[in-house]
């Protein structure tokens, strides 16, 4: 982990700086690290929570996908990581005004903000009954919506036709984010 930690000591802090090309590095894969993403959005490294947020935020920049691994990723090295079910959770949802209407902006636990668009869409996953909804953040990482925040986002859906169909989604950035029709929700 030397590679990541003077990563570390190269960041100023500053939350809004620029994410790293990770998409660019080719690093040698150097093994498995002891660390869990679980699908609350706590990381744990050896068994241990990390309690540090700077450190959570420093470790998800440098976080990448490859397939359904995840890896921990610097110039230098390359490390296998477990994650439960997505990286991040949306713990937070704003809506702005916009000159395609409304902009549904949500911030992960980790303080990345993503707005739902064409770019960052809305997902529900999983078997009918246990859905979840995922909004997708940046190169094939997505948030799951924690459920607070998907009860606000499920308070500013409306009900549309499409194809003949009445379903039931949400609008954002000019895009409509269907969550089921309208006959199956009402059930």
């Amino acid at each position: 982990m030397t590679g990541l930690m003077r990563y570390a000591a190269q960041l100023s802090g500053d939350p809004k700086r620029a994410l790293p090309p990770v998409e660019q590095w080719s690093p040698p894969y150097c093994g498995e690290l002891d660390l869990v993403i679980r699908r609350d959005g706590v990381w744990v490294h050896e068994g241990t929570p990390i309690g540090r947020a700077p450190l959570v935020r420093l470790l998800s920049t440098v976080l990448r996908r490859e397939g359904e691994r995840y890896f921990l990723v610097t110039p230098s090295e390359k490390l296998g990581i477990t994650v439960e079910d997505a990286p991040f959770l949306a713990v937070l949802l704003r809506q702005e005004a916009s000159t395609e209407g409304r902009r549904l902006v949500f911030t992960t636990n980790v303080g990345d903000e993503v707005t739902a668009d064409g770019a960052h869409g809305i997902v529900l996953r999983g078997a009918e009954g246990a859905r979840a909804p995922y909004i997708h953040v940046r190169a094939g990482l997505d948030a799951l919506i924690a459920r607070a925040v998907y009860y606000d986002l499920v308070a500013l859906g409306e009900t549309r036709e499409i194809g003949g169909e009445r379903v039931f989604g949400a609008a954002s950035a000019g895009e409509f984010f269907v969550f089921g029709a309208e006959r199956e929700l009402a059930g």
